[in-house]
């Protein structure tokens, strides 16, 4: 009695899958979560936290760094792999500028003055644990970047076998998506953003 087994792309793909269904039910109950507790706590004057601005910078580089990645899969489907690896290490280039200034942000927020009033354990502190969750998949990212631009410039891909070069597209186009659906939670139930 033989057994099918899936060919290792198709077995790659349902696994990356499978890894984006579990970190989508993650992201999307932690955000019900703090919608909830932020709505619980609507009429408390402690849960305005002006949010900072560096989110907007942060939140204009994942845009970037998704649209590089899923140039970079337009690429390598076209054999130009001369231009894949140059959006490859670009992208990984703009997840490390994205980093620092969420590392500036998460520093604005928790020296801001919602912290340092004992508020942090509110509204604040929850959207400082979100935002952090979310920052420490983005390295991730960066790691797993990293990983395939270093195999890009070693020639591992072409227009038949990119799969890893799809997964890091579909991975960013997921992180994007979170980041856009926790600002505008945070916005709604904070106080908006300090100019």
């Amino acid at each position: 009695m033989s057994t099918y087994r899936l060919p290792d792309d198709r077995r790659f793909q349902l696994g990356g899958a499978l890894f984006l269904g579990s970190l989508f039910v993650f992201f999307v109950s932690s955000i019900l979560l703090y919608g909830f507790y932020a709505y619980s706590r609507r009429d408390d004057p402690q849960s305005s936290a002006t949010l900072p601005s560096s989110f907007l910078i942060s939140t204009v580089c994942l845009l970037v760094i998704s649209i590089l990645v899923h140039l970079a899969t337009r690429a390598v489907r076209r054999d130009r792999m001369n231009a894949t690896c140059g959006l490859l290490a670009v992208s990984g280039l703009a997840a490390t500028i994205f980093m620092g200034v969420q590392f500036f942000a998460m520093s604005e927020m928790l020296g801001g003055p919602a912290m340092r009033e004992g508020t942090g354990k509110g509204v604040a502190g929850m959207v400082a644990v979100l935002a952090f969750l979310h920052a420490l998949h983005v390295a991730g990212g960066v790691i797993s970047l990293g990983i395939v631009s270093v195999r890009s410039w070693q020639g591992k891909y072409d227009h038949e076998r990119h799969w890893p070069v799809d997964f890091a597209a579909q991975y960013w186009h997921f992180l994007d998506g979170v980041w856009l659906c926790m600002l505008a939670a945070f916005w709604f139930t904070t106080g908006g953003f300090a100019w």
